[in-house]
């Protein structure tokens, strides 16, 4: 097994305020790990740590092996692309040239767009499907198609890990469902790493080939969907009681909460 990013030791607070309390993690190369927990459990501080966005009190992240610190701003950019829940832009720009702002982290100073930067624009509004929409405005797009649009300018960066923090927020359960599948068909044929936050435990479940369960800034459990989605983990992380099934497709197991078990969520 190879581990892509590796978490040690990490600690991280806000105002005096402890978030992330001794975080040991690994996420392996080549996978989709979903990291899921309730609300304030430190799951986005996570990814922002790892996506340097976020200082740490103690401790380490590597990628590679080589701490992520170390790295300049256009190296990182070249290997990690972040896309947090809420992004902006102004509705009458492009797709297209939305696009080519993934390619910051290729260019030289002064220079104008070169062949690479055309095919990798290119190449990203293929993988996404959003060829026959580079014209069009981001104004006038669905929720799902300006998703894949970020996502198009993730991929111009050409990265090897992709950080996503929330990707099917406000999008309606198509919508969802559609970015969800982009995202495992760019895993599996371009063999991209994702690292993403979901708040969706089935759609975790279903589209993640590891799972971090995170509780008040710590590790809860972690391993395959099937090893640690379980009524009792549910129970004690969530506080809610659930019946499990496998769905017909995937043999993924389907969880149908019950009733809120408050005196468990502890």
């Amino acid at each position: 097994m190879m581990y892509l990013v590796e978490t040690k030791n990490m600690h991280i607070s806000f105002k005096n305020k402890k978030i992330i309390d001794g975080l040991d993690l690994k996420f392996l190369q080549g996978k989709i790990t979903s990291i899921i927990g309730p609300n304030g459990s430190g799951k986005t501080t996570i990814l922002r740590a790892i996506c340097r966005n976020v200082k740490l009190k103690q401790g380490t992240i590597t990628l590679n092996g080589r701490d992520v610190f170390s790295y300049s701003a256009k190296a990182f950019a070249r290997e990690v692309a972040f896309l947090s829940q809420n992004h902006e832009c102004p509705e009458d720009i492009a797709v297209e040239e939305l696009v080519r702002y993934g390619r910051y982290a290729h260019k030289s100073l002064w220079k104008g767009n070169t062949k690479e930067d055309n095919s990798a624009v290119k190449w990203a509004l293929e993988m996404t499907g959003m060829t026959d929409f580079a014209d069009r405005s981001m104004g006038t797009l669905s929720g799902g198609e300006k998703q894949r649009a970020w996502i198009s300018m993730a991929l111009a960066q050409k990265p090897k890990l992709l950080v996503l923090d929330e990707p099917t927020t406000y999008l309606d359960i198509c919508y969802q469902l559609e970015v969800l599948e982009l995202i495992k068909r760019l895993n599996r044929d371009q063999g991209i790493t994702v690292i993403m936050v979901l708040h969706d435990i089935n759609q975790a479940a279903r589209f993640s080939d590891e799972i971090v369960i995170i509780k008040n800034g710590k590790v809860f459990t972690s391993g395959s969907p099937y090893d640690v989605l379980n009524t009792g983990n549910l129970r004690k992380v969530f506080g809610v009681e659930t019946d499990i099934n496998y769905d017909s497709s995937g043999g993924n197991p389907v969880f149908y909460p019950k009733c809120i078990a408050c005196s468990c969520y502890r």
